[in-house]
């Protein structure tokens, strides 16, 4: 069974291999990322399409294989930024970006067990 769940969420996925190389791209990402070549970017390098501060930080993540997280602003759009590695087999095999666009209120709650 076929799924395209990733294609229809509303926000981008993007998965690279243990090398850096970009595996793939869901229909949110390849939108956010056309300017740069969409699509086309599957396929290539992340370190192509950072700066080299980035690229050094990709670097240290794809050694230490440990989650990076953040949120960041760009004209006026706050988003969330998840990047966690994946596994294949218990090989580490490359790191799942996930970008999702945050209202500009959030509620946060502290829950109690």
């Amino acid at each position: 069974m076929h799924h395209n769940w990733p294609n229809e969420t509303p926000f981008a996925i993007t998965v690279s291999d243990k090398n850096g190389d970009i595996l793939f791209m869901n229909n949110r990402s390849v939108a956010t990322f056309e300017k740069y070549g969409g699509k086309e970017l599957i396929g290539k390098s992340l370190f192509d399409c950072h700066p080299q501060a980035a690229s050094e930080k990709l670097r240290d993540m794809l050694q230490g294989q440990y989650v990076n997280a953040y949120t960041i602003e760009k004209e006026g759009v706050k988003k969330l930024i998840y990047q966690s590695p994946w596994f294949e087999n218990g090989e580490f095999a490359g790191y799942v970006e996930l970008s999702l666009i945050l209202p500009s209120e959030m509620p946060h709650f502290v829950r109690k067990p």
